[in-house]
């Protein structure tokens, strides 16, 4: 380990492993949770080939030379609350700054500024608009806190559809309980604020929305604030007759 005040690759290092954002990287190093060889690091820390990096006692790998192989950068973020998803550099607290990414990359679709988890990102501008001219096609589910206790009777009305927002009615979708105060809903379709403008319509708010899956994309155990690199067959479900990854 060597250091250099002018380029900080440890924090790059960490931050594309998918553990952290860089921001959140430079942070844990200053807090002294960083070591390079056993060895606390220092801002400004450098990482050579071969040196072993852990965050608490966390060994942390470098991405696989497969995904390192490919054309583009395919990520799954775990977005969390507070986050903003544009790529507008003059917006704080932006998604692209917040992963800090090598490479140039783009969300693919949204979540609100108040909502958590899974969101697409990727460097492959031409997929994008590919992927959301197809977004009613792919599931998208939820897990949803509101403030008062779910009924039966709005779990129906969520489920089906016919609701007015931004102009076009919502289209029937699946929903179930999930604790008093909560409930799961599956939905094709992507209105700007639909599960908070449609909860609202039956007297509820929400108080907190997860984000767990889009279509065969599963949020599963990574951690908010963290971020992976797309397997192989989910850019196939993701992607199907693509080969230019």
């Amino acid at each position: 380990m060597i250091e250099s005040p002018s380029l900080p690759r440890l924090s790059k290092f960490i931050a594309e492993t998918g553990f952290c954002s860089r921001r959140e990287a430079d942070r844990l190093i200053a807090a002294r949770h960083v070591t390079v060889n056993g060895v606390v690091a220092g801002i400004g820390a450098v990482v050579g080939e071969g040196d072993e990096v852990r965050v608490d006692g966390q060994l942390l790998r470098a991405r696989s030379a497969k995904a390192g192989k490919r054309r583009h950068v395919y990520i799954a973020l775990n977005k969390p609350v507070g986050i903003t998803c544009t790529t507008e550099s003059s917006v704080k607290g932006n998604i692209v700054d917040f992963v800090g990414h090598e490479q140039r990359i783009f969300p693919v679709g949204r979540l609100d500024k108040d909502s958590e988890g899974l969101i697409l990102l990727t460097s492959n501008g031409d997929i994008v608009n590919q992927i959301l001219r197809k977004e009613n096609n792919h599931e998208k589910e939820y897990l949803v806190a509101v403030n008062l206790p779910v009924t039966d009777e709005f779990l129906r009305g969520m489920a089906k559809g016919g609701l007015w927002i931004h102009g076009q009615q919502t289209l029937p979708c699946r929903t179930s309980r999930h604790g008093k105060f909560g409930f799961r809903i599956v939905l094709t379709q992507g209105l700007n604020r639909q599960i908070r403008l449609m909860a609202t319509a039956f007297g509820y708010r929400v108080k907190q929305l997860r984000r767990v899956r889009i279509d065969n994309l599963k949020l599963g155990e990574l951690k908010p604030g963290r971020w992976r690199n797309l397997t192989d067959a989910e850019l196939r479900g993701l992607l199907p007759g693509h080969s230019d990854w």
